[in-house]
């Protein structure tokens, strides 16, 4: 898909309510941060830090490591700020040995879902199905222990492998009881496809999104939310129809981590759609 149709592609949907607010125009609730943004704060000081974070207004942090503190330390932290985590990040091979420890630490923190974060290299499509086989087995197991397993993209899982797409592969092959998943809406857009056609195609299997903006000049890099070329009002009306329930900035890299997240907040924050 072309850049120019990708774009055209995201159309407004209609509106229903969930954890948007009621008013005529809706905007999200309740906005999260992925907390890799702030990662080298974190270290540096990881309760200010979130604190800090809540101070701009985000309410939903999604982790990707902890940097050193127990669960109940993170807990007692979040509780201390004002926040709440939805959500962590793991490894592929996190999903193996010492699962349910990580899974009764998610339950410590209060978190609802496990996100393996990238599946590296995979060259073949056999690979994507014995990964899906992986995913299927660990997200019965987190199942039992109330917690959701969900799976990130970034864009190589949008080229085609032996004539299909490996995030449809992974999507087809695993049990909807078991896995959902979180679009990374950069990723996806560098991938040359259309998030709308995955909210419609699998309604309630997207729950999260990573919500980050591509700048309109080439090789359009990564930029705060509304300051590049994603029509934010359209997305997140599809979002918003089809099922996804968390919404979190992210930026990979930011020269500056707290101007960054700032201007996607503020963004957000006005944003009616």
């Amino acid at each position: 898909m072309r850049r120019r149709d990708l774009l055209g592609a995201f159309g407004g949907l209609a509106l229903a309510p969930s954890i948007f607010a009621a008013m005529p125009q809706q905007q999200i609730k309740s906005i999260g941060l992925q907390l890799y943004t702030v990662r080298a704060a974190l270290e540096a000081d990881f309760d200010s830090t979130l604190a800090r974070v809540a101070a701009i207004g985000y309410r939903e942090v999604e982790f990707a490591g902890y940097f050193g503190h127990s669960p109940p330390e993170v807990r007692a932290q979040l509780e201390n700020s004002g926040l709440v985590s939805p959500s962590a990040h793991v490894s592929l091979e996190a999903a193996g040995a010492g699962w349910e420890s990580l899974l009764q630490d998610a339950r410590t923190i209060g978190q609802k879902y496990l996100v393996v974060a990238s599946v590296g290299s995979v060259t073949d499509i056999d690979g994507y199905r014995r990964i899906a086989e992986r995913f299927n087995r660990a997200g019965e197991i987190a199942r039992k222990a109330g917690i959701a397993l969900a799976y990130h993209n970034h864009d190589y899982e949008f080229t085609p492998i032996q004539g299909k797409l490996p995030f449809d592969v992974l999507l087809e092959e695993t049990d909807p009881n078991y896995v959902c998943f979180e679009i990374d809406l950069y990723w996806i857009f560098k991938g040359n496809q259309d998030p709308l056609r995955y909210f419609k195609r699998w309604p309630g299997r997207i729950r999260m999104l990573h919500l980050k903006d591509a700048a309109r000049s080439p090789p359009h890099d990564m930029t705060e939310v509304g300051a590049g070329m994603l029509d934010w009002k359209r997305i997140l009306s599809g979002a918003h129809t089809e099922g996804v329930e968390h919404f979190f900035v992210e930026q990979d890299k930011a020269a500056d981590p707290f101007a960054s997240i700032n201007a996607s907040y503020a963004y957000l924050r006005q944003l009616r759609f």
